[in-house]
């Protein structure tokens, strides 16, 4: 408007000329990307999606199931993920102190959630402006007599049940999901100790590697479902592998085609490559049949604790459920404090030490109600930035620690203060090990025989 000349500006002709143009400020430029009402059109530069798309037959393109995308940018840099997992790990402490000691801690405590809560204000609100009006009149308002007959109770006994039954179905699947990552470590173990005792050190050491990479890369790849995780490429799978050497330069190329930072792809693949070395050491020779299914079956088991991570990160409560418990907690606590204020005092029936004692109802009515609320919303995503998550760097790191000393174990036969005849046995595979040939049903017998003797 301020480039039009005044002599030319027409207001009733110009109307809708302005009509358009506020229309044009508030509905159509919110339609547009931000970047684009800053920049003329030749000057755009195309989108980290576009850039994504156009390669799609190298990488992997997004999903469209609505997840929250973060970039480097916005990811926590390494040194503040090993913050919070220092919190994380100082507040499980916590839970064994004294009860007076407990009371006195502010981070980790529902009382931080309370303190940033509308509703809780809003309620507290409510019952401090009635009391005040209640101290200042000398006459009780009709009104009130009329709220004496409501009963406000069995709502708040629903409210209850409903959130109890949320903080259990949420804690249920927290644990469930702890129960997920600590699989996932027990396999990797499991598989470690297999390969020491059956495979050639090589060959072990490769698998191992293969499986700490894929677990690492799984938690990264929690970004491309959900809210996604604090856990990146470039922040947390780096690290690890500059550290520990767990992916050579070549085999980093060969998973570069996969998005790791948005899909669990990196990890199936990582996988399959570990079940690939099983079916090769096995047709080499290196480990029997039954042996080899053995490895096969942590592998898999391993994946489908993964697996099992992705699917109730992609599927949390019903936003239905959650919407309805929302919907009671903002009905119920300013009726509640509508009906504990009314009930009171009015006039000359007012005493401040009523007022104190009724509003501190009101308050724990507050903390019992956005609490739990608060609890299961907090339980949803255990693999989020929140001092309340599951400690993920603490399983990598132990389950990195534990497989060096598996791998790195010095018992061998020429060790041992064992008969000769175990020597021999192991030579043939029959005693710690398979055989790797066949052999005649006599050899075995008396193979057997020597065995029984020996323990």
């Amino acid at each position: 408007l301020s480039n039009i000349p005044k002599s030319n500006f027409q207001p009733r002709e110009n109307f809708w000329c302005c009509l358009l143009f506020l229309t044009k400020i508030h509905i159509l430029d919110p339609l547009i990307p931000s970047y684009a009402n800053k920049m003329p059109i030749d000057q755009l530069k195309p989108s980290p999606e576009r850039k994504l798309l156009s390669t799609i037959g190298k990488l992997d393109s997004y999903r469209a199931n609505g997840a929250i995308k973060k970039t480097d940018e916005t990811q926590p840099t390494f040194e503040e993920l090993q913050s919070i997992e220092k919190g994380r790990r100082e507040i499980l402490l916590r839970a064994e102190l004294p009860f007076w000691r407990i009371l006195l801690f502010w981070s980790g405590t529902c009382l931080k959630e309370i303190s940033t809560d509308i509703l809780v204000w809003f309620t507290l609100a409510v019952y401090t402006a009635i009391r005040i009006y209640a101290n200042s009149v000398d006459y009780v308002p009709s009104s009130v007599s009329l709220l004496e007959d409501s009963n406000i109770d069995i709502l708040g006994g629903f409210l209850s049940f409903f959130l109890v039954l949320f903080v259990n179905q949420t804690n249920g699947r927290f644990l469930v999901m702890y129960g997920f990552s600590k699989a996932c470590s027990g396999r990797i173990q499991d598989v470690a100790g297999l390969a020491r005792a059956e495979l050639p050190s090589e060959v072990g050491e490769k698998i191992v590697r293969y499986l700490n990479a894929a677990q690492i890369a799984g938690y990264v790849g929690l970004n491309g479902i959900g809210q996604g995780s604090p856990y990146s490429k470039a922040f947390f799978f780096d690290v690890y592998n500059a550290e520990h050497d767990l992916l050579s330069p070549r085999e980093m190329a060969m998973i570069e085609r996969h998005d790791m930072d948005h899909s669990g792809s990196c990890m199936k693949e990582l996988c399959t490559w570990c079940q690939i070395e099983v079916a090769q050491a096995r047709k080499a020779g290196y480990v029997g049949t039954f042996e080899a299914q053995r490895m096969q079956d942590r592998i898999l088991e391993f994946r489908a604790a993964m697996d099992g991570m992705y699917d109730y990160t992609d599927q949390p409560p019903h936003f239905f459920y959650i919407h309805f418990l929302d919907l009671l907690s903002a009905l119920y606590l300013p009726l509640f404090a509508v009906n504990t204020a009314c009930a009171s005092g009015w006039g000359q029936e007012c005493f401040v030490g009523l007022d104190v004692l009724n509003g501190t109802i009101v308050l724990l009515q507050c903390i019992f109600v956005a609490g739990l609320r608060a609890l299961g919303t907090k339980m949803i995503d255990p693999y989020g930035d929140d001092p309340e998550d599951l400690s993920v760097i603490l399983y990598i790191e132990s389950t990195l620690e534990n497989c060096d000393i598996i791998m790195d174990s010095k018992l061998g036969i020429a060790e041992t203060k064992l008969p000769p005849t175990y020597k021999v046995l192991h030579s043939r595979g029959t005693v710690g090990g398979s055989r790797s040939s066949g052999g005649d049903c006599a050899t075995r017998n008396e193979d057997l025989q020597v065995s029984d003797r020996i323990v």
